[in-house]
């Protein structure tokens, strides 16, 4: 009996430890792409597919000028991307003090 508790507290205790590494993990998944924390706090957009430059891309209907994977400083918030002329804008999430890594423009 003392060897059943004993394995059942190893095993609660290796499904805790799995839990805290989950929530801690410092890179988390959106839809459209994923964020993590900046390493100065500051709030960055990066565009890690450009539908290879196929179209002139638009961030709140101003021009995006950036290259691909550059970050670019943006307000924390909901933001809209378009590829003009081919997609129609697509709202995605910035959260303060995260790099977010656009990469999916899917439905």
């Amino acid at each position: 009996m003392f060897l059943q508790q004993a394995r059942g507290v190893r095993i609660a205790g290796a499904s805790l430890l799995v839990l805290i590494s989950s929530a801690l993990a410092c890179e988390k998944r959106d839809l459209r792409g994923t964020m993590k924390r900046s390493p100065d706090g500051k709030t960055y957009l990066v565009l890690d597919e450009d539908k290879n430059g196929a179209c002139p891309l638009e961030l709140d209907g101003h021009p995006w000028t950036a290259k691909k994977g550059v970050a670019v400083p943006v307000t924390p918030g909901v933001h809209e991307i378009e590829c003009k002329g081919t997609t129609p804008g697509i709202g995605f999430m910035v959260r303060a003090g995260t790099t977010f890594h656009f990469d999916y423009w899917g439905p």
